[in-house]
Order: C-alpha cells, then sequence, then structure tokens
C-alpha cells in the first residue's frame, strides 16, 4: 500500500473513535430523553463509524504492523494500562453492538436495554481510549 495513505490512517482511525464516541453520547442523551428516532439515528451512525474504524485499522495493521511506544518512564506503565484495557475491551465491542442491535431491531426493547446498559460503558470506553493511544503514539512523542 502507498505510505502517503497509510501515513494519515492513524488521523482518520482517531476521528472515526471520537465520532463514535460523540455519537454514542448523543444516542445515550436522546434515548434519556425518549427521542426513540434520534437515538436510533445515532446509534445506527456509531455502528457504521466503528465498522469503518476497524476496516482502516485493520487494513493499517495488515500494512504497517505494529507501532511501538517510544515513552520511558512513569508515562509507560500509564499507556500500558490504558492500551491492555482498551486492547481487551475493543474485542468485546463487536459481539454486544451486534446483539444489542439485533434486539432493538427485533422490538425486543427489554433485553435491548438490558445488554445495551453493558454495551454503551464498554463501547464508549473502548472509542475514547482510542483516541487516548493515539494521541499517546503520534502526539505525545511525535516523530519518534
Amino acid at each position: 500500500m502507498n505510505p502517503a495513505v497509510l501515513s494519515w490512517l492513524p488521523s482518520l482511525n482517531a476521528g472515526l473513535n471520537l465520532a463514535s464516541a460523540l455519537l454514542l453520547i448523543l444516542g445515550f442523551i436522546f434515548i434519556k430523553q425518549g427521542a426513540w428516532t434520534g437515538h436510533a439515528l445515532c446509534m445506527v451512525s456509531a455502528l457504521g463509524t466503528s465498522t469503518l474504524f476497524l476496516i482502516s485499522y485493520l487494513t493499517y495493521h495488515y500494512f504497517h504492523g505494529a507501532t511501538p511506544f517510544p515513552g520511558q518512564g512513569w508515562i509507560r506503565p500509564v499507556y500500558f494500562t490504558v492500551l491492555i484495557s482498551h486492547t481487551v475491551l475493543a474485542a468485546l465491542v463487536p459481539p454486544l453492538a451486534i446483539v444489542t442491535l439485533t434486539r432493538a431491531l427485533r422490538s425486543q426493547f427489554d433485553r435491548h436495554a438490558r445488554i445495551a446498559c453493558w454495551t454503551f460503558p464498554i463501547w464508549l470506553y473502548v472509542s475514547v481510549t482510542g483516541v487516548l493511544v493515539y494521541w499517546f503514539l503520534y502526539h505525545l512523542f511525535p516523530g519518534r
């Protein structure tokens, strides 16, 4: 893959994660206000941005490989704590999101709400920490 394309994929990935986080928060606000349509649109859009993120992320890492963290000292365990929790929880998001969406599409709203209580905070945490990992790697220690 063209190195010029690869160079901007991490920023795209962070932007998609940020968009997902904002859509999740907005969807949460809508459901608390009883705005079902706004909630549904935000959540489906969050699923779309997260899916685009996953495609872009896998493409980047297929062609580029891992990016080592160059930080030393106290920041190193902070980074790896965030990264490990992000990675473990990220593995849960696709199945949780699919089950949550499926229950909503089948109008099983009680069951949808029960699993959404787990899906929402995990998905939001993964989206926010994805942006944080990007910041650690590409802005806290740029060019290293």
